[in-house]
């Protein structure tokens, strides 16, 4: 078909339906309509908001319907009375079957920063291409919050299912993470929609949770013969197996595609007995791993990571059997094969007239398999101080419960006295005994804490021990002080004296006991007395870690552990950046400091803003305590002589590198700032040449041509523009766009505009922190080179160059009217003031961008008061010297009193008005 007549037909169906709209609408409520008619066209109108269809064009894309509305809500295309109509109308689309996808593809096609082609102007993004931050954020702010016109029940209820299906991600990885980010950010992430028991909540988080952890009233479906018969013999089902694995699978997407720390806690905090009873499924086959087991243990994972601690180890050992509902004696529900390699949840209450769903036991095998899996997740997701915690908690609970059994003293009292589950305590028992045969390692990497309580728990055995009966109690301590004794590296001299000696004493008494127990004492106590002698003196240690050297080097690599691991979602790689910024804060002397630097040099390219965000931060507590290598980083990289980062990666480093500047403050001086300025110079400027960029430049415009060709000739003659009609207003604002943004890039090897922009902002933030710091020649270099970029550099694209130098010039006459010239020791001469106002003014009246007049115009105004201000203070200060206002071009002002003026001027006759 003939491109030029298909551009004419989709033309004129856009015509038509702006002319429907315009029609309905004028029926619907003009003021000139009669009252009866309008009644029936206001319902036609809400009735065309909500369905697919609009009068005389019953097939219309939602999509199309957005651009239609859109260009009629701008002035001059409809009348005043219906402007409004138009715009609540346009802000109804979500609510549509299909409106949050097509109002997410129509800002990603016509926003600024998305469109870089023509032909892409006014394309939906089918699979999410060319979404950029900022396009995505005006999406979430377009559907995160319900208009003033609708209730926030139907506004979640009409969009949550659409963006739950998105989270299925059969649209693509970008339309995904789009996903996620509205929902998580956008909605759940804001306290009066994603608080619970708000709407946003109910509609969002409640069907995933629920899917995967019904809640306590959950009430089943019955299931019907085909004859539509109810059995009530039949286990009644409340999530079916599908249903399941949709579940998990959307809750996976939604927190692994952000980094939204808090919201993960909150989703995933409910769930845990259950993700660990579903990613501990026994004999589950490849299909059932990938649905169910698989994202499970995923979700489990990534909890650990975030919130780790002794009592989350505890409360998994406690839950290691759990098998569904919210009462382990008598479970409402529990998670059952529902039939071949299926999973679901089954009402486990007894039914009227039927019978009670055959609650599973857990078996010894069961529990051995369990234990094995759990100390497998613990010890690859959380630390050896909170492993080391949670064993030494079971440790004292099981000592507690040996000892009443036997009727001796206890130990160690928990706050509750309630009769522990048998099963739970068989569980604890078996949990203890595999710690202490398979993670000896970890348990020993904290000996003090598990010295003094076999210190406790040896002295008290030493007193009431029988020569008839060892003591199972006593062996397992002697057992953790053997483990901690033959440790390499162990010395006696780094144990608290006073635990020693009691350990020391403890043992000969029991060594003189005629038991195995005995024995055992005997040999420890004489591996203690010789332990320091029989040491290799390589093993030796000049001088013992302390304890918050051992944390610190601990928290340091699980943080590292978690930002390098290829398989770490944002929340757990966001979670490793908070651990180093804790270090960062305490001055930690475990950093090290050009490894932490490589690192986040390495991180800031990542995508999701909330990560490179933080790192930033990270940045500028650094430099705090190293100024000088973290500026001298941040503008090696962003100078990126070697020619390896990409441009976005390059703006974060300026980013950064502002911030650390502004967190110098007054210590930003020096030859530090020298360096800076003149980096900082040498990419503002026009004489960088990348030869890299250049090269590949070449190579991508040969293969792009080979494509057009190739294209052309299969086409046999131009290719065809098959994208959405535009107005002829559309299009050369279109054209204009690809003008702009095609020439940022830098051509023939010269610096991109974006960066010599960027530069020229980090500049100004200099000068305005401490200009003094800088100095003269960097200062003067600098307004140099603005005025020349304005006087020189007029092309349509360099637009945001000039803006940037026009604000530089701003900051400049800020920080001088701030500091002062006389304290400064430099300033703004007369004839270097008027150059730069001539410029500007001819800036002012002749650019054609039309922020840059703007600017130009206000840095103008600035100067002006500038110099109103400097004028007053310099005739302040001649007042002062010469102790009244002094004289002005002849005239003669004295108000003092008793001076005789007369005299000081000559003596010449004086004119008096006497009354």
């Amino acid at each position: 078909m003939d491109p030029v007549a298909t551009e004419q037909k989709r033309n004129n169906a856009r015509q038509k339906l702006m002319q429907s709209i315009l029609d309905l609408g004028s029926r619907a409520f003009s003021p000139d309509t009669p009252e009866s008619s309008r009644v029936e066209g206001k319902k036609e109108w809400d009735d065309s908001i909500q369905r697919q269809g609009w009068p005389n064009v019953p097939r219309i894309k939602t999509f199309n319907l957005i651009a239609a509305l859109n260009i009629l809500v701008r002035p001059g295309h409809a009348p005043p009375w219906l402007r409004p109509k138009l715009m609540e109308a346009l802000t109804l689309i979500p609510l549509r079957p299909d409106g949050v996808r097509a109002t997410m593809e129509f800002v990603f096609a016509v926003h600024p920063s998305s469109t870089v082609k023509v032909s892409e102007a006014a394309v939906p993004q089918k699979r999410g291409a060319n979404i950029t931050h900022e396009a995505l954020d005006m999406a979430s702010k377009l559907l995160s919050v319900p208009p003033s016109s609708v209730t926030p029940e139907r506004w979640y209820s009409s969009i949550a299912p659409q963006l739950l299906v998105l989270l299925d991600g059969n649209e693509g990885p970008e339309l995904t993470r789009t996903a996620s980010y509205i929902i998580g950010f956008g909605i759940l992430g804001r306290k009066a929609s994603g608080a619970p028991g708000t709407a946003g909540w109910k509609y969002l988080a409640e069907p995933l949770l629920h899917g995967i952890k019904p809640p306590p009233n959950a009430q089943p479906t019955p299931t019907e013969d085909d004859d539509g018969i109810v059995d009530l013999s039949k286990e009644r089902i409340l999530v079916k197996h599908q249903d399941l694995a949709t579940a998990l699978r959307r809750l996976r997407s939604l927190v692994v595609s952000h980094p939204n720390q808090g919201l993960s806690k909150r989703l995933l905090s409910p769930l845990l007995p259950s993700l660990w009873t579903l990613s501990t499924w026994k004999n589950a086959n490849a299909g059932l791993a990938e649905t169910v087991c698989g994202p499970a243990s995923e979700l489990l994972k990534i909890y650990l990571k975030l919130a780790p601690s002794p009592e989350l180890v505890l409360y998994l050992v406690k839950n290691l059997g759990y098998i569904g509902g919210y009462n382990q004696q008598s479970p409402e529900w529990i998670y059952k094969d529902t039939g071949k390699d299926e999973v679901g949840i089954v009402e486990a209450k007894p039914q009227i007239g039927g019978t009670q769903t055959v609650t599973p036991q857990i078996t010894m095998q069961d529990i051995d398999g369990k234990i094995t899996k759990f100390l497998d997740l613990v010890t690859t997701t959380m630390s050896d101080a909170d492993i080391l915690g949670a064993f030494l908690e079971l440790l004292k609970r099981w000592f507690k419960a040996a000892r009443q059994s036997k009727g001796r003293n206890v130990l160690v009292k928990d706050e509750s006295e309630e009769a522990q589950d048998p099963l739970e305590q068989l569980i604890e028992i078996k949990a203890l005994q595999s710690m202490m045969e398979k993670v000896p390692d970890k348990l020993a990497t904290q000996p003090r804490h598990i010295l003094d309580l076999v210190s406790e728990i040896l002295a008290s055995s030493a007193d009431t021990f029988e020569d008839d009966n060892d003591d199972e109690v006593t062996g397992v301590a002697l057992s953790l002080l053997n483990m901690i004794v033959t440790v390499p590296g162990f010395q006696k001299s780094r144990v608290n004296p006073e635990t020693l000696s009691l350990i020391e004493t403890s043992l000969d008494k029991l060594s003189k006991t005629q038991t195995d127990t005995g024995k055992t004492a005997n040999n420890l106590r004489l591996l203690l007395l010789y332990r320091d002698e029989i040491n290799d003196p390589s093993d030796s240690i000049p001088s013992a870690p302390t304890d918050r050297q051992i944390e610190d080097r601990k928290t340091y690599s699980l943080a590292i552990s978690y930002i390098t691991a290829p398989d770490s979602p944002p929340p757990v790689r966001s979670e490793g950046l908070h651990l180093i910024g804790t270090l960062i804060t305490s001055h930690s002397p475990i950093l090290d400091i050009p490894g932490i630097l490589v690192l986040l040099s390495s991180l800031i390219s990542d995508s999701d803003e909330y990560i490179y965000l933080r790192i930033i931060k990270l940045y500028t507590l650094l430099a705090t305590s190293h100024p000088k290598a973290v500026t001298n980083e941040l503008l090696d990289q962003f100078i990126d002589p070697k020619e390896t980062h990409s441009v976005d990666a390059r703006q974060r480093f300026a980013e950064a590198l502002a911030q650390v500047i502004e967190r110098l403050g007054e210590t930003f001086t020096g030859d530090l700032a020298q360096r800076v300025g003149d980096g900082l110079l040498s990419v503002a400027g026009r004489r960088a040449h990348r030869a890299k960029t250049e090269a590949r430049q070449e190579r991508e415009a040969k293969v792009q041509a080979r494509k057009n060709k190739e294209a052309a000739d299969a086409w046999g003659g131009e290719v065809p523009d098959f994208s959405e009609p535009m107005t002829p207003e559309e299009k050369a604002r279109n054209e204009i766009l690809e003008k702009i943004v095609g020439g940022w890039e830098s051509k023939r090897g010269s610096e991109d505009i974006r960066i010599r922009a960027s530069a020229l902002g980090v500049l100004g933030t200099g000068m305005e922190v401490n200009i003094s710091g800088l100095g003269v020649r960097v200062v003067n270099t600098a307004v140099e080179l603005c005025v020349s970029i304005l006087q020189m550099e007029r092309e349509l694209e360099q637009g945001i160059l000039r803006r940037a130098a026009v604000m530089m010039i701003l900051e400049f006459v800020k920080a001088l009217d701030k500091e002062g010239e006389k304290r400064l020791g430099f300033g703004f001469g007369e004839k270097a003031r008027e150059d730069v106002k001539r410029t500007l003014g001819w800036v002012r009246e002749t650019d054609g961008d039309g922020l840059v007049r703007q600017h130009a115009g206000d840095v103008l105004e600035s100067l002006g008061n500038w110099g109103m201000r400097r004028l007053a203070v310099a005739a302040e200060e001649e007042q002062k010297a010469g102790g009244g206002l002094g004289m002005l071009r002849g005239l003669v002002v004295n108000p003092v009193e008793g001076v005789n003026v007369s005299a000081e001027v000559g003596g010449r006759p004086r004119i008096e008005e006497i009354e």
